[in-house]
């Protein structure tokens, strides 16, 4: 049995053998690749300087949300998609002269450009005069300016309430002519008594020739 010492000298020069045999089976242009760029390359040192990101203001935020919102409401992807023309015409029957149109009458789905963005206005304008309301609640700031906020506020909901309910009777003439139609067969309809136990009852029910 040889000596501890001896077995370790020859499993050293065996590993020794074996590492040179492993490197002296490298492809040679590879082993040349592997050295001679980096024999006159160097990296650079580079000094890069991570970017700061800070966070928009308050305001911005708020012009980026009430422009947003304003393109979903005034219809842009419609716009985008479909390509209407910025406002429509017809022709009078009577007279032949071709008059522009703003608003597309009869078709709730439908919409020329100019009309989208007048009502896409109109709701924006309703919600900075909520803004404003809620603005003039501010207990920190001189009544006066208060006031000056409370009234461009109200003005504004009270404005862009009346014009929208304009567009809409515009854009949809047949249903306002049928609740003004209604409302006055309904108003002239007679009203007929009938007693029951002593008892007046009167019924909004037309009068019928069999009864």
């Amino acid at each position: 049995m040889p000596p501890k010492s001896e077995s370790l000298h020859s499993g050293t020069a065996t590993a020794t053998a074996h590492s040179d045999h492993s490197s002296g089976s490298i492809d040679p242009i590879v082993h040349l690749l592997q050295i001679f760029p980096y024999s006159f390359l160097r990296p650079p040192r580079l000094r890069l300087k991570l970017p700061t990101l800070t966070l928009p203001s308050p305001m911005t935020v708020f012009a980026l949300v009430l422009l947003t919102y304003f393109m979903v409401v005034s219809g842009f992807v419609y716009d985008v998609i479909v390509e209407p023309p910025g406002i429509g015409s017809t022709q009078d029957p009577r007279t032949g002269a071709v008059r522009p149109v703003v608003f597309l009458p009869g078709r709730v789905n439908g919409q020329y450009i100019i009309e989208g963005l007048s009502s896409g206005f109109m709701f924006v304008l309703g919600g900075v005069g909520i803004v404003l309301m809620d603005l003039a609640l501010d207990r920190n700031r001189a009544k006066s300016v208060k006031v000056s906020y409370a009234t461009a506020g109200i003005s504004s909901v009270v404005l862009a309430y009346v014009m929208s309910m304009l567009f809409i009777r515009i854009k949809i003439p047949v249903m306002t002519r049928r609740e003004e139609t209604t409302g006055r067969e309904h108003s002239h309809i007679p009203r007929r008594s009938k007693a029951v136990d002593g008892a007046v009852l009167r019924h909004d029910v037309p009068f019928s020739l069999i009864s």
